[in-house]
Formats: C-alpha cells, structure tokens, sequence
C-alpha cells in the first residue's frame, strides 16, 4: 500500500468559489471555468490557454469550450481581449485570448439581478392572465353549436 504523500496546499491546489455551484452554471461551464482558475496568474488574475488546451484539459470540443467561455463572460465571472503575436518572419497573427477571472461578487450580483428579473417577468405573467381570466369571468362568451363539415364547433355570436 502506497503511502500520502503530504501536499502542499499553496503549490499543490488551485481555489474554486463555493459560488459557483449555486449559479445555475453548466457541467461545462464549470469546467472551463476551473481550468482557467487553474492557468490563472495569482496576481493578475489572467491566463491565455488556447480553446484546444482547454478543451484537451477538460475533454471539451473547442467549439463546446468557445460557447462555455462567451457564456461565463455573459455571466460576468471572466472577460477576454484578443491578443496578437508576431511570427519569427515579422508576420502578426492572433494569438490566444487574454482571460481575467473577475471577482466572484461581480458574478453572483449579475446573477441575482437576473433571477430578480426572471421573478419581476413570472409576476407580470401570472397578472395577466389572472387579468385575461377576471375578463372572461365578466364577460362570458355566447356560444351556438353549430354543424360544419359533420362536426359539431362552437361559434362566438355578436353580443347585442
């Protein structure tokens, strides 16, 4: 049997926000979003992975890994900058996109803002059609049964 060998905590470990797990956050997003926690620089808070070293880290297609990176900058946990970078010929071509993990209190505001506006639009939905069923409550439709084509259909009669 092998022995532990001791870690240490600084060196051998990355942090990863509690946060995140309450933020409605995909399997993927998370993923991408812990590689890049684990890339990042401690003091500037920035990482340039290539999407394909992502994905090649998290078992993700670049394409899985391009839609999960636009979706936590939507949800303010990081921002990107395109960068440049000059080929031994002179030539400048794009690099791989500059990453900065935003502090998580920036992520978890946004979030609550839109779960604050998800509620304002359930209550405004629910208003209305309580509305639209006090309307019809007042206002009863007259119906006449009658035979179109062999089948029996309500039709709606002017009130008069």
């Amino acid at each position: 049997m092998k022995k532990y060998v001791p870690r240490d905590p600084i060196r051998d470990y990355f942090p990863l926000p509690n946060e995140i797990f309450r933020m409605d956050l995909s399997s993927n997003e998370i993923s991408v979003y812990a590689y890049l926690m684990y890339c990042e620089d401690r003091k500037t808070y920035q990482c340039h992975p290539a999407y394909s070293t992502i994905g090649q880290a998290t078992g993700l297609s670049k394409n899985t890994v391009m839609k999960s990176v636009r979706s936590l900058e939507e949800k303010c946990l990081i921002t990107t900058e395109p960068t440049k970078i000059t080929a031994k010929n002179g030539q400048i071509r794009n690099g791989s996109l500059l990453y900065t993990i935003l502090p998580i209190e920036n992520a978890k505001e946004a979030f609550d803002r839109k779960q604050w506006q998800i509620f304002e639009q359930q209550c405004a939905a629910e208003r209305a059609r309580q509305a639209l069923a006090d309307y019809d409550r007042k206002h009863p439709k007259k119906t006449d049964i009658c035979e179109i084509g062999g089948e029996k259909r309500p039709t709606d009669l002017e009130a008069g």
